[in-house]
């Protein structure tokens, strides 16, 4: 599954540019404008980078990484400045607001792209195993916990591997059989009623629109 960075700058072209760069290169790219609606938006999506800017209107990228750092849900992200600032003063306090890395610009995407292949190295596998991040649900195997827009959902244990299994390959369509083998196993006789119940269940908890329904096949997870 691609991985996910937060591309947090004031300028629109830079946020457009950089976002390019990236999609080429297999990444899934979000962005933000500032530092407030970069915090928001990494609470919400748990990206595995976060790309801050150090000079922002309403809150700067220097106290940003701060508080992303501060915040349990977001402390574990990897964060990396990306700057006009190359002063060994900026990169200094950068380091010391919790940055993992500060890139300055200008900066080849090629270069870019290998500083961020190089962070990302750090990342323990087990992580994009066992978190989905997909707008607007973050969902945490390890917790069996489910984020939707900023708010923790509690769902029982087959809900919850239903979803997952769905929203492991957004737009795939998984058939009943495969469904039934995955989240029930061979050993437990179940109905197909019991899929369809448990669709039901989580369309009212989380959404009509995101669980489609292919007749006579199974369900698909779109975003």
């Amino acid at each position: 599954m691609a991985k996910t960075i937060l591309v947090v700058d004031d300028d629109a072209d830079i946020r457009e540019l950089i976002g390019f760069n990236l999609h080429q290169a297999g990444f899934k790219v979000e962005t933000a404008e500032n530092g407030i609606r970069g915090i928001e938006k990494a609470i919400k999506i748990l990206p595995e980078l976060i790309l801050l800017d150090v000079m922002m209107p309403e809150m700067d990228g220097i106290e940003a990484c701060k508080q992303l750092r501060d915040n349990p849900r977001t402390k574990d992200c990897l964060i990396a400045f990306l700057s006009a600032r190359g002063e060994d003063y900026s990169q200094m306090v950068g380091f010391d607001s919790g940055a993992d890395d500060y890139i300055t610009k200008p900066v080849a995407p090629r270069v870019l792209i290998k500083r961020i292949e190089a962070l990302m190295r750090r990342l323990p596998s087990a992580k994009s195993e066992n978190i989905l991040a997909l707008d607007p649900f973050t969902i945490d195997r390890e917790r069996y916990l489910v984020i939707q827009n900023g708010k923790e959902i509690s769902l029982p244990k087959k809900e919850f591997e239903l979803l997952f299994l769905l929203c492991s390959s957004p737009g795939k369509v998984f058939t009943r059989d495969h469904i039934l083998t995955k989240v029930w196993g061979h050993e437990v006789i179940v109905g197909d009623r019991t899929i369809d119940v448990h669709i039901r269940k989580l369309r009212l908890k989380l959404g009509q629109n995101h669980f489609i329904t292919i007749k006579g096949v199974g369900y698909k997870f779109d975003m």
